[in-house]
């Protein structure tokens, strides 16, 4: 039933969204020029399997920057800090989800050094799909103003908010229902 509702729910989703896709691409063409619309990186799938996550671009070009994002980073631009906030730039996830890479609500898909600090019954999770949404990324919805306000972000997001989300996403592997998964989804658009 989730493989079912996941695609037609994203198909459904692409095209009524998409005027506002449509609109959100043309203003990163005239604020962030010379770069690309959409932002394509490796992720983590199901079973450790790599897929090309597209968003929308949120960052300058060229930058050195590391796998975590801080809120007020120089290299996040205005019009991304918009789109971050009101998570604009994960639209593009519905053809992930159309095309089978990720599901609405999972964990949230890692690059690949992430996974590797996964051991012993911790690698379960990468039996899930990984999803736009899920209890561990509604619980870090504002991860990026946390990390803002620490003095190590990288070790804070490493020996804090990482274990705390595989804790959160073995917990949901073992419990999860599709009403469940429809209570995230409305606490994700609602909440």
């Amino acid at each position: 039933m989730k493989w079912i509702f996941d695609r037609a729910v994203a198909l459904v989703g692409l095209i009524l969204l998409s005027p506002l896709l449509i609109m959100v691409a043309m203003l990163i063409a005239i604020k962030m020029p010379g770069g690309p619309i959409l932002f394509k990186q490796k992720r983590v799938g199901q079973y450790g399997k790599l897929f090309t996550m597209i968003k929308f671009r949120s960052m300058t070009m060229g930058h050195s920057g590391n796998s975590i994002s801080v809120a007020g980073e120089s290299r996040i631009t205005p019009l991304g800090a918009t789109l971050r906030k009101y998570k604009l730039d994960e639209l593009p996830e519905l053809w992930n989800v159309l095309k089978g890479d990720m599901s609405f609500v999972g964990p949230r898909p890692d690059v690949p050094g992430y996974v590797d600090k996964l051991v012993g019954k911790d690698r379960e999770i990468l039996q899930l799909k990984p999803g736009i949404t899920g209890p561990a990324s509604l619980k870090y919805k504002n991860e990026e103003e946390i990390l803002a306000h620490v003095d190590d972000p990288q070790r804070y997001n490493d020996e804090v908010i990482f274990p705390d989300k595989v804790r959160i996403n073995r917990e949901y592997l073992h419990n999860r229902t599709f009403a469940g998964d429809i209570k995230i989804i409305f606490d994700t658009i609602f909440g």
